[in-house]
């Protein structure tokens, strides 16, 4: 199966369309449409529920095929910094699987928005490695993080990673860390601005308010299965640590830093966990994820057991999504 995605003919886009409304069909039957998301500090998601909310199921056609586009975005995104082949698919499978490991993420939620933007944000980091001036990069960087914010607020914290990445890529410059920050800024500047001219800045400033004041850590939607699972998942990408001979892995420094750099949204990911009441809907660390098996399994040698646990993870999640339907 892992050989399969490392084509890109018409088959492997109909496989991954087919995955798709495998994965989203349980949500159609299930109804499973939240509006309780919607809050003052998510302006931009806000504004498209209220754009879909004329008919329920509207939310998740329009979230269904916005996976569907982020998934083949996240792969260009990896082909163009040669993480994966050039004509591989590996990466739009592997995004699906994890960003739809379990019901609760195929819905319309914030973070789904909000991931549009920080797949832009990422690109845009990658990008950077091999700019000589990233001026502009780095301004639209700042523009990915406001508007992700605006969808999903804890991706503010994207900015800590944006600043542990230039360090990496040994860009770090004062002048240079401050033009993401504009860029982060001037979005906020207009919202703010056009709320006071509507006369409900106050209101607005204090659910902000009452965000960072109340913001705490939880581990209220950690249970022991959630646990285990993502234990696993992460644990997987020890492998090619110690089993260095199953794979060929590209040499080049770009590619290399790019992976360094993911491993520190790995991190960032695991933080952001314990933002959420529901985890499994705080998903940097599933992108962190997605981008690191994408990698590993387009390099990897040898298939069969790869293979295997591969296609047992595609029929666990499957399983996942359609035993609610009979309970």
């Amino acid at each position: 199966m892992i050989r399969f995605f490392r084509n890109s003919y018409l088959i492997q886009y109909l496989a991954i369309a087919l995955l798709i409304i495998a994965l989203w069909i349980p949500s159609f039957v299930m109804g499973n449409v939240d509006v309780a998301w919607r809050s003052p500090v998510t302006p931009l998601y806000n504004l498209m529920a209220d754009i879909l909310d004329f008919w329920p199921p509207a939310m998740l056609v329009f979230a269904m095929l916005l996976m569907g586009f982020e998934a083949m975005f996240f792969n260009s995104i990896l082909a163009s910094n040669q993480i994966i082949g050039k004509v591989y698919t590996l990466g739009a499978v592997a995004f699906l699987l994890m960003l739809n490991l379990l019901p609760v993420q195929t819905t319309f939620y914030p973070f789904l928005l909000s991931s549009v933007f920080q797949l832009m944000f990422i690109h845009t980091m990658f990008a950077i490695y091999q700019t000589p001036r990233p001026e502009l990069y780095l301004l639209n960087a700042g523009f990915y993080v406001s508007f992700a914010s605006m969808c999903w607020l804890p991706s503010l914290l994207l900015a800590v990673w944006g600043i542990v990445a230039l360090a990496i890529i040994h860009k770090g410059s004062l002048r240079l860390h401050l033009i993401p920050f504009i860029g982060l800024l001037l979005p906020y500047f207009f919202f703010f601005a056009v709320r006071f001219l509507m006369g409900d800045l106050m209101p607005v400033l204090q659910a902000y308010g009452d965000y960072f004041t109340g913001f705490r850590l939880t581990v209220e939607g950690l249970g022991w299965p959630k646990v285990v699972l993502l234990g696993f998942l992460v644990l997987v990408l020890f492998v090619p640590m110690f089993a260095p001979h199953l794979f060929t892995l590209e040499r080049s420094v770009a590619v290399r830093t790019k992976i360094a750099m993911t491993y520190n949204l790995l991190l960032l990911g695991i933080f952001l966990l314990f933002v959420e009441s529901e985890p499994m809907r705080s998903g940097v660390l599933f992108i962190a994820l997605s981008i690191l098996f994408s990698y590993y399994l387009s390099y990897l040698d040898r298939l069969k057991w790869p293979n295997i646990t591969f296609i047992i993870l595609v029929v666990g999640v499957l399983a996942a999504h359609y035993i609610p339907l009979f309970l």
